[in-house]
């Protein structure tokens, strides 16, 4: 362990690397690959990666502030055809591979899958433009909808409206606002870190007594 991470307490570690993956993704905004960065970034985003790519493109919009709207198709793109690795990870691999353990573990909980599941039984298009909009995790509704078999046009609808709808919206403002939005992230990252884990939960209680 260096000496920087073990100068963090320990309470605050989760923070600690999550600001460090943070800062690796936000430093692609620095290099002449940003835009392709984006596109991957948020394609993983989809199936398994954690940071959201609304930081790099939130970075991009305020280096090229004219192209704002360009990087949000970028991101949209990406995002939904990440969506379908994630379709196809719970469709075709799921049972073959045996990859329960692996992303219980380290991607998403049993609990959170077994509650999108359920959703999935009432309004499949809904319930995948409610991830793809809001903070709940989008990755869990797009690997459940493979195991579920849900329609792909239901896939492809609710994610187009959800994701254009999230990243346009973000570059809408970063269009409009510009560099303060940056500064306010950077300075509350751990605030907005707790605030991102609150809304999560509460996003799926808020779905369990709607849907």
């Amino acid at each position: 362990m260096s000496d920087s991470v073990q100068s963090v307490a320990w309470y605050r570690l989760p923070f600690y690397y999550m600001k460090r993956l943070y800062d690796w993704v936000l430093h692609w905004a620095e290099t002449p690959y940003g835009a392709p960065a984006l596109f991957l970034i948020a394609f993983a985003e989809s199936s398994f990666f954690p940071i959201p790519p609304d930081v790099l493109l939130i970075a991009l919009c305020l280096g090229m502030r004219n192209r704002s709207f360009w990087f949000a198709l970028i991101c949209t793109a990406g995002s939904i055809l990440g969506a379908f690795l994630g379709y196809y990870i719970g469709f075709a691999l799921w049972e073959e591979l045996n990859l329960k353990a692996f992303f219980f573990k380290y991607v998403f909980s049993e609990e959170v899958f077994n509650i999108v599941v359920q959703k999935y039984q009432d309004n499949a298009t809904l319930a995948v433009f409610t991830a793809a909009f809001t903070p709940i995790p989008y990755k869990v509704f797009t690997i459940a909808g493979g195991v579920c078999k849900i329609s792909v046009l239901s896939l492809f609808l609710g994610s187009l409206a959800g994701r254009a709808g999230r990243f346009f919206l973000v570059a809408g403002l970063i269009y409009i606002f510009g560099p303060p939005i940056k500064r306010f992230i950077d300075k509350y990252f751990d605030l907005l870190a707790i605030v991102f884990t609150i809304l999560l939960i509460g996003g799926f209680v808020v779905v369990k007594k709607l849907m």
